[in-house]
């Protein structure tokens, strides 16, 4: 069968834009080498995909904002669900999105400290325990995704 990228293009641009938000842990800690390793990788994949997001990393667990169109964000979703790297997987939102909260990164990137976290009130304890969180919990979800995208972090992102 013959793999045409156009057509492969059209249906991205025809399929709705969502949003999906999750947590994990990481099954072995991230240092800074492989935190860049990672990042380059799932730049230049995203861009491929038309998808973007942001990834913040504390404590030894992910936070992560993919948005694009549904078929790519559900296909990377589900790469990441089997993928040795991350454990106690939990998705807390997936929604139809408007437009996208991070349309100018394929995956904008922050470390956030124990006490960056802590400052956040209510978001105390998000990043500490995975495991305790489900995807019903969607309010702390966007609580800290609107901090993300409008606070300090921001602007210290590595884009």
């Amino acid at each position: 069968m013959h793999h045409d990228p156009r057509s492969e293009r059209a249906q991205l641009e025809r399929d709705p834009l969502v949003q999906c938000i999750y947590m994990s842990a990481a099954a072995h800690p991230f240092d800074a080498e492989a935190l860049k390793a990672l990042l380059a990788k799932a730049r230049v994949a995203n861009a491929r995909a038309e998808l973007s997001g942001m990834l913040l990393y504390a404590g030894g667990s992910f936070f992560q904002v993919l948005e694009g169109p549904a078929v790519a964000v559900d296909a990377l979703f589900a790469r990441i669900q089997t993928d040795p790297r991350h454990e106690a997987i939990v998705r807390l939102v997936r929604e139809p999105i408007k437009e996208r909260s991070f349309a100018e990164w394929t995956m904008g990137f922050y470390a956030a400290s124990p006490d960056e976290i802590s400052a956040l009130p209510g978001l105390n304890d998000f990043l500490s325990a995975p495991p305790a969180m489900n995807e019903g919990d969607s309010g702390r979800a966007h609580a800290l995704l609107t901090a993300f995208r409008s606070g300090k972090w921001r602007r210290k992102v590595n884009a």
